[in-house]
């Protein structure tokens, strides 16, 4: 479970590591009186489980409080990666000398945790070249020791009372990171402002499996508008930010399927598993919750076992009877009542392909021409 970046900076705050000074809000004029309390220049944060939030809009700046009314009004409401504005962040904008990465994370090969920490903070880790990552893994029996803050530090090129601020901060997360049975705790970027370390951001991933025992943590449901749906529909959805719609029936299938669509070039909007012995019901709002992210192609990916091909293709017959399909649709049908399917599309003049490969390579090639 991920936690909205102002939960993340008041667990950050109760361990002893230095946030701006900041409220959450939920209207314009909380944050005008949160501005006011802050009586400074101030960062209106959106509030979405999403990155790149700038990028996308999500972030404002506002010198008064009125013109933090303003900036509040205009991002409450909006849809930002998927996500409506509900909640924003108001803090204090902090003097930035420079910018630095620090996480700590599991390591499923080495199975233990992973420290993490590049002098190159900012922009996602996986953008940074491997020379400029420091990685230390972490005894679950030692934790954290004096020497490897030292060390982690001395590799930052941090000193003096910056340096002292880094051997209170990487353990405290260490502690943040095993208490509250964290899979990710991170700081991105870490702020060098002054002769002070401070948490600019926050990103805190709970294990699932282990909220029963953490009581003090808020639960936040971390889905879109359309994952939301999805689970009313009883179907394994995630959102993604490709133009090629996905689904397949099983977990295998549909990743494998996400893969094959990648090897050819292709961009996946989704992760979608219709799951075994879905119904005829369910596959077509299965359907009509594919349109609903607006993509160039669809592609329809089922090895009959359980879901029996026949069901599959009746209820894409139904949905294009009943609604407008405006994009193309590449269907793939092999197993269990393989030849009816066949037949229930063929009625309607579409065919429907035997292997993965071709299929695949077909919507890729149609999703390009679109464009």
């Amino acid at each position: 479970m991920k936690l909205y970046e102002y939960m993340g900076k008041d667990l950050f705050t109760r361990y002893g590591i230095n946030v701006p000074r900041g409220k959450m809000v939920t209207s314009p004029d909380e944050a005008f009186a949160a501005a006011a309390e802050i009586n400074a220049p101030v960062v209106i944060k959106s509030q979405v489980l999403a990155g790149k939030r700038g990028k996308g809009g999500g972030i404002k700046f506002a010198d008064t409080p009125e013109e933090a009314r303003e900036a509040a009004a205009a991002l409450l409401g909006m849809d930002l990666r998927g996500y409506r504005v509900d909640i924003l962040l108001v803090e204090e904008k902090i003097k930035i000398d420079k910018e630095l990465y620090i996480s700590i994370t599991i390591d499923g090969s080495a199975k233990r945790p992973v420290m993490i920490a590049s002098a190159e903070g900012g922009m996602d880790i996986e953008e940074v070249p491997e020379e400029k990552i420091i990685k230390e893994h972490i005894d679950l029996d030692i934790g954290i020791m004096p020497f490897l803050a030292r060390e982690v530090a001395r590799r930052l090129g941090l000193k003096d009372s910056l340096a002292k601020d880094f051997y209170r901060l990487l353990p405290a997360m260490y502690r943040l990171f095993r208490e509250k049975d964290a899979e990710l705790v991170e700081i991105n970027p870490l702020v060098i402002s002054g002769d002070r370390l401070i948490a600019a951001d926050s990103k805190i991933t709970i294990d699932d499996y282990a909220l029963y025992r953490q009581k003090d943590v808020p639960f936040v449901e971390d889905k879109t508008v359309l994952e939301r749906k999805a689970k009313e529909i009883g179907v394994s959805f995630v959102e993604l930010n490709g133009d090629i719609a996905i689904m397949a029936n099983g977990a295998g299938m549909s990743m494998g399927t996400l893969d094959t669509i990648a090897y050819y070039g292709g961009s996946p909007a989704n992760f979608l598993d219709c799951g075994g012995g879905t119904g005829l019901e369910e596959t077509a709002k299965a359907l009509e919750l594919l349109l609903e992210t607006n993509p160039r192609v669809i592609f329809i990916n089922i090895f009959g076992g359980i879901t029996r091909c026949d069901d599959v293709a009746g209820a894409f017959v139904k949905v294009k009877k009943s609604m407008d399909i405006p994009v193309p649709v590449v269907i793939r049908l092999v197993g269990t009542n393989e030849e009816a399917g066949r037949r229930i599309l063929e009625e309607e003049g579409i065919s429907a392909y035997t292997f993965m490969n071709e299929a695949a390579e077909k919507a890729v090639e149609l999703a390009r021409a679109d464009k």
